[in-house]
């Protein structure tokens, strides 16, 4: 009979509690899950677990919220727990090499990208953003670079049509844990394999910031609708009426959440129209808005103070009139 593995396991997000499950219900013993202190969260800013201490204190795992991983005080308690194998799903802090050194058989990282492709905190955000059409979940040996160690096993995924990242990241999380839980099993018989990544294939995923969201009317309609699918829930996406004959309007930053390119007649106008300029009447319930190359059709918007709604709807109390303009607002 096989040896059970003594994992420790580190997460903070909920993508990783399915694979946190995957474990504990798996043959091998979890004896300690890692994650990040917790956090003041909502309107009332009370102190919020992170989701897999919630999972792990649920199944009586010990939980370890430290502060700073790379002070010889985690180190030493890492130590203590006598790992054969860590496990790291997107942690979010940089490990040092004393800290890859200690588990027996190093740790394991479950990254939600094809890699090299997509290396760094995001990847799936910017798989959306940048128009691909297939990703996946890589199961790697971890090493001092970032994201660069050799990948024991690949799965991926198709990216389907209009997908935000809210709803690929729900369709990536299982599948991490049942691409680790083929790998656990080679290293648990002794044939698990790591093959070296291609580094001149590598691409980036930096981490976002609100920033990111503001949306650029220059670029393709294509382009625009992936930042809107990629950046939904978060950051999300806004854009500031520049221009309307509605003074009102002026000046209000619309939030955007679903978008897809205009493939059917172009309104009058359009492409004569500067960039993001509104193409559609308001009574029609559409709001396709010229770009630098193509109109963008908007399903859903958002108001400020107000809920996200279909784009009828929010016309409705919002009506944008032919000729409005998103951008810069304009000089008084």
């Amino acid at each position: 009979m096989t040896t059970p593995l003594r994992i420790v396991f580190m997460r903070t997000p909920d993508f990783a509690v399915p694979t946190l499950q995957a474990l504990l219900d798996g043959p091998d013993e979890v004896v300690a899950v890692v994650t990040n202190p917790d956090r003041p969260a909502g309107r009332g800013k009370a102190s919020t677990p992170p989701p897999v201490k919630v999972a792990a204190l649920a199944a009586g795992v010990p939980v370890h919220q430290p502060r700073a991983v790379k002070k010889p005080e985690f180190t030493q308690w890492l130590t203590d727990q006598a790992p054969d194998l860590a496990i790291v799903v997107a942690y979010g802090r940089i490990l040092p090499q004393r800290v890859l050194d200690v588990p027996r058989l190093g740790c394991i990282n479950v990254h939600a990208s094809v890699l090299p492709k997509l290396r760094g905190a995001a990847p799936i955000n910017w798989s959306i953003v940048r128009g691909h059409t297939q990703t996946g979940v890589s199961i790697m040996q971890m090493e001092a670079g970032l994201d660069s160690g050799p990948v024991f096993h690949i799965e991926t995924l198709p990216i389907l049509p209009g997908e935000t990242a809210g709803q690929l990241h729900d369709r990536l999380a299982p599948l991490g844990a049942s691409a680790l839980r083929h790998v656990l099993d080679t290293v648990r018989d002794g044939t698990a394999v790591a093959t070296e990544q291609d580094h001149d294939a590598m691409t980036y995923a930096p981490m976002m910031s609100k920033g990111d969201g503001a949306l650029d009317w220059s670029q393709s309609a294509a382009e625009i609708a992936q930042k809107i699918l990629g950046f939904n829930p978060w950051p999300g996406t806004h854009s500031v009426v520049a221009h309307s004959e509605q003074a009102k309007q002026v000046g209000k930053r619309l939030k955007f959440h679903l978008a897809q390119v205009w493939t059917g007649d172009a309104p009058e106008g359009a492409g004569q129209a500067q960039p993001g300029t509104v193409l559609t009447d308001p009574k029609s319930g559409q709001l396709l808005i010229q770009t630098g190359d193509g109109i963008l059709d908007v399903l859903r918007c958002q108001a400020p103070g107000k809920k996200s709604l279909q784009a009828r709807q929010f016309l409705q109390g919002f009506p944008l009139p032919i000729g409005a303009r998103f951008g810069s607002p304009e000089p008084s």
